[in-house]
């Protein structure tokens, strides 16, 4: 309490951040009192200006670089000061895995009080045009009604007029450009927040790697399809070959998702394929699939080894499964899978993917996981392994009760959030599993997010 009455709002002070936490910004200690402050990397020595003070921390921003940190390093992308989309491209690549790592223990130990192994972090095979899924909000100035697309400036919701993102491949940035030409001269206007007007909300493209083509999806304040986005989607069909399908998403609700259920197709196909090894995944508009294609592939292979190397032949749960990426490229190893899923889309390309990797040994169930895993108990099913990859929010008790249930020798969990995985784990270890450890991978480069694959062993029974 004494540090918190000595620091108040407008101080200027001298500092030296230690370390970087989960959401980004760098931590800095005055007299042990915790000050966050963005833009800064560990070891720069900074003058900062306190913007905010709470009962337990500070916010600041810095004033002055009096020393740049050794790890600290010129940003690639001219936008990175404005722009809210990857926030540590001023940070060294190596050292941003290092604190990633940091932050993926510390939240650990913090929350289960236990000293788990979490072992270096992943790197990304590729730190540049690696995203394959894109999604742009869209707004339009007020005199000239000129298209905008691009990211929001952090902590804001002012956009940022992306004209190209070395995050992303380059295809993406000329095919924002036509539409951003071709779009004003159809009379199609970008979405107000404030007014809740405008046709075109988000753009949303999906990119196949493997085939190095993409669709692209019109998310739009609307319920029926438009004459403009047809003739706008024929344009773009004739221009670039890359595109292999328009689609619409009508989302006319005052909502925080950049998507509804409803997608349709306009013209070409409604769906792109994405070819890793030996495997084929068909994804749709909605379906989930990881955003970097080299990581997802060292994803697959971690829990695959985990699995091959200990659980052999195995009866696998594939939970919160997409379009059974997973499942599909466990077949080989397991005797059996059941993957279960809530979407219906993600479901239907998953039945696909069964059918495009000749897998005689998967099933997939479409429906609310809760209810599909007490379904599978009353059956008096049991599975050796169950591989949870939930949304960021993780899992909810009830699942993870009902996977302590089925799971009969390990659960592995696959996560994006270390705050939630750190609260599941918990949970397990109370309920009869013990972590073995944990093994984060970089997929989102640059940025402070980080996926963890956590490996859990039945300890009880």
């Amino acid at each position: 309490m004494d540090d918190f009455q000595k620091i108040k709002g407008g101080d200027i002070l001298e500092v030296v951040p230690e370390k970087l936490v989960y959401e980004g910004a760098a931590l800095a200690k005055i007299n042990g009192f915790p000050v966050f402050i963005d833009g800064a990397c560990p070891q720069d020595k900074l003058k900062i200006k306190i913007v905010k003070v709470n009962k337990n921390f500070a916010s600041a921003v810095i004033e002055e670089i009096i020393e740049p940190s050794f790890y600290r390093v010129k940003p690639f992308c001219p936008m990175h000061n404005v722009c809210g989309g990857c926030g540590w491209q001023y940070i060294d690549y190596d050292f941003q895995l290092e604190q990633k790592r940091n932050i993926v223990a510390e939240t650990v130990k913090k929350i289960t009080g236990e000293d788990v192994e979490v072992r270096p972090v992943i790197p990304s095979p590729e730190t540049k045009a690696f995203r394959s899924k894109v999604q742009y909000p869209v707004a339009q100035t007020k005199v000239s009604k000129r298209l905008l697309a691009g990211y929001y400036k952090k902590g804001t919701h002012e956009l940022v007029n992306i004209k190209f993102c070395p995050i992303q491949p380059k295809i993406i940035d000329k095919i924002t450009d036509f539409i951003r030409q071709n779009a004003q001269e159809l009379g199609i206007a970008g979405y107000s927040e404030k007014l809740h007007k405008g046709d075109l909300k988000h753009l949303v493209y999906r990119y196949s790697r493997s085939e190095n083509n993409l669709i692209v999806i019109f998310v739009v304040n609307d319920t029926k399809l438009r004459d403009k986005f047809k003739k706008l989607s024929k344009k773009l069909i004739e221009e670039f070959a890359h595109i292999k399908g328009c689609l619409i998403n009508y989302n006319p609700y005052k909502t925080n998702l950049i998507m509804s259920s409803d997608t349709r197709k306009i013209i070409g196909d409604n769906y792109i394929t994405e070819k890793i090894d030996d495997k084929i995944f068909k994804i749709s508009a909605n379906s989930f699939f990881q955003v970097n294609i080299g990581s997802a592939k060292n994803i697959f292979n971690i829990v695959k080894e985990i699995i091959k190397n200990n659980y052999p032949h195995s009866v696998i749960l594939d939970a919160y499964s997409g379009v059974s990426s997973f499942g599909i490229w466990l077949s080989d190893t397991a005797k059996e899978i059941v993957s279960v899923e809530e979407a219906l889309s993600a479901t239907k390309d998953a039945a696909d993917n069964v059918k495009l990797n000749n897998v005689e040994n998967l099933t997939a169930l479409n429906g609310d996981a809760k209810k599909i895993f007490e379904q599978l108990i009353s059956e008096g099913k049991k599975f050796d392994v169950t591989v949870l990859d939930p949304p960021r929010k993780g899992c909810e008790k009830e699942s993870l009760d009902f996977a302590i249930k089925l799971s009969e020798k390990a659960i592995v969990y696959v996560s994006c959030n270390p705050s939630t995985l750190a609260r599941d784990l918990k949970y397990l270890h109370e309920n009869g599993f013990k972590t073995k450890y944990i093994q984060p991978v970089d997929m989102f480069c640059h940025s402070y997010h980080i996926e963890s694959i956590a490996w859990l062993e039945r300890v009880s029974a």
